[in-house]
């Protein structure tokens, strides 16, 4: 029954183009569908329904996890369809499930309408490239798209740690090793250790999501490496201080001078719902170029969004000025960018202004994020 009835939904998930499916009991299973949750017109699930569709998918050492500590995660192939991310995990003494569909097909960074500026930074011999967002943001995709951009252009060693494994790599004119934590290897921090032993030439590390791995990455950027972070955090200056703020008082001084020498760009990205139906990702792009490095070493990171601002000329953009210009273009709802981006109240006002007609040009709104950082001083 599982088997028969998972195949028969995850089918569904492709043919609809849905990014998640949804499987808990007491109401039947939901779809996201462009941001939207929406159920199936099936039956109510069951307690033993959840069980059984848990049961035919989940690995026996994922379905012990589960039993143990009351969740697990894992990845898997839909025959060549898809592949999917699964999370499972305990609800009032039921088994839910959450499985987001990763596609088997790279689209390129022009599809994904990353900056131009990115090609270039990948191709450095070395430094930390932060790549960030809240969850479901596309921050694997985009990440996928750039170690495949590598993987054909240039004869480097990839490694990438990740948990669980999302885009399955192929041999092309690299080199990719693809270690899954859990499986491959115990620990985010232990993996980056290792890989400095086998070689490598960019790393790519999943998560960072603690004080030991944050270091490790840093240290690999230093030493010669291309390393490729992610964090949950939403624009680039809020990404620089999240890293520092994780290190003891005492370490901070230090941490930020390595930072500010391994650290090259920080990529942040929000996915909006468009107008007309699907999602268009808006991006924050800073270049650490040596005027930031000196921000970031001299712990003055409240005046990096004023410095992306003046930046464009090295191809810099603010996410909430991003999200405006796709409004401008009538892609996206005001709403859908006010509750994604860094600054509401100001975004708020800069619509409205628009709305009366007052846009201002690129010159005024330099000089106005120039004010803004002098009096935050």
């Amino acid at each position: 029954m599982g088997t028969l009835l998972i195949d028969k939904l995850l089918q569904t998930v492709v043919n609809q183009g849905a990014s998640d499916l949804h499987i808990s009991v007491g109401q039947p299973p939901v779809l996201r569908l462009h941001g939207r949750l929406r159920r199936l017109e099936t039956k109510v699930l069951t307690g033993d329904d959840t069980v059984s569709l848990m049961k035919s998918i989940t690995p026996d050492r994922c379905q012990q996890e589960l039993q143990e500590v009351g969740g697990s995660d894992f990845g898997f192939a839909f025959g060549t369809a898809a592949r999917f991310r699964v999370s499972i995990f305990k609800q009032k003494g039921n088994v839910g499930m959450v499985l987001r569909q990763i596609p088997n097909n790279f689209m390129s960074m022009e599809q994904l309408g990353l900056p131009a500026v990115v090609k270039e930074l990948i191709l450095r011999p070395r430094g930390l490239f932060l790549v960030t967002g809240p969850t479901g943001s596309g921050k694997t995709t985009s990440l996928a798209s750039m170690i495949n951009f590598l993987n054909e252009t240039i004869d480097h060693h990839i490694i990438t740690i990740e948990d669980p494994i999302e885009f399955y790599h192929e041999h092309k004119k690299a080199t990719v090793n693809q270690r899954e934590v859990g499986v491959d290897v115990p620990s985010f921090a232990e993996a980056i250790r290792r890989a400095l032993r086998q070689d490598p030439d960019v790393i790519l590390v999943g998560e960072m999501r603690d004080l030991e791995t944050i270091e490790a990455a840093i240290t690999a950027a230093e030493t010669g490496h291309i390393v490729f972070g992610t964090l949950h955090t939403t624009g680039a200056q809020g990404t620089v201080n999240r890293i520092i703020d994780v290190f003891p008082t005492n370490q901070q001084e230090q941490i930020r001078t390595q930072l500010s020498t391994a650290i090259i760009a920080v990529l942040s990205q929000a996915l909006i719902p468009k107008i007309a139906g699907g999602r268009v990702a808006a991006y924050e792009m800073l270049v650490v170029n040596s005027a930031i490095a000196n921000l970031i070493r001299e712990n003055k990171t409240f005046r990096i969004n004023s410095s992306i601002q003046t930046g464009t000329k090295y191809g810099m953009q603010l996410l909430d000025d991003h999200m405006f210009r796709l409004w401008k273009e009538g892609l996206v709802p005001q709403e859908e960018c006010l509750v994604r981006c860094v600054n509401p109240d100001d975004l708020r006002r800069r619509f409205q202004r628009a709305e009366q007609g007052l846009f201002e040009d690129d010159d005024a709104a330099r000089e106005r994020a120039e004010k803004k950082g002098k009096d935050e001083e």
